[in-house]
């Protein structure tokens, strides 16, 4: 980021950005809320998406900023509801998933985060992280947003909704995804 840690972070979600600013504080990175992002395109591929909102964000502040977009992937269900995530969690709420996944043996999923970065030297640059883990049967926890409730992680039995913000920073998609970038950032500046 050429000597500035500050990057701008274009998003309405407050628990995304909190998610975000504890991610990146570990690189020295401040990070400064941009209270919407650019428009959301619409497509299967969640990198199109954050890219297409980062650039026209850039194009408006003209300053280094990032953009993320996320999706849950349900293996039985081919992968429903992907990166319509939010408006099928927003419309049908978290539980939806355990109804259609009644019965089902498979119950195996994936949270999926493209984080966009834009600056004027750079264009656009997306770094993706991934949680592999399964759709609970019960939705459990009060902490985190969206579908937290009925994700556990692979390896652990509580949903994301159970764990504190620390825990959740350490494993999830969008922390993967921004320490990718955290990282890149750090040996831009180190060159």
């Amino acid at each position: 980021m050429r000597g500035s840690s500050e990057l701008w972070f274009a998003t309405s979600n407050a628990h995304k950005f909190d998610e975000a600013a504890f991610a990146l504080r570990a690189f020295g990175i401040s990070l400064k809320r941009l209270p919407a992002k650019g428009t959301e395109i619409q497509s299967d591929d969640l990198a199109a998406i954050a890219e297409a909102s980062v650039k026209e964000t850039f194009a408006t502040i003209r300053q280094p900023v990032i953009a993320e977009d996320a999706g849950l992937f349900v293996s039985s269900l081919n992968g429903f509801p992907g990166p319509y995530a939010s408006y099928v969690e927003r419309t049908l709420g978290p539980a939806s998933l355990i109804t259609l996944l009644k019965g089902a043996k498979d119950r195996k999923a994936e949270f999926v985060s493209a984080v966009a970065y834009c600056s004027e030297p750079t264009g656009p640059k997306v770094f993706i992280g991934r949680l592999r883990g399964r759709i609970s049967a019960s939705a459990r926890g009060s902490n985190g947003f969206g579908f937290d409730p009925v994700f556990v992680p692979l390896g652990d039995a509580r949903t994301l909704a159970e764990m504190s913000l620390e825990e959740k920073g350490a494993i999830s998609h969008r922390s993967l995804a921004l320490r990718g970038l955290g990282g890149w950032l750090q040996s831009r500046a180190s060159r």
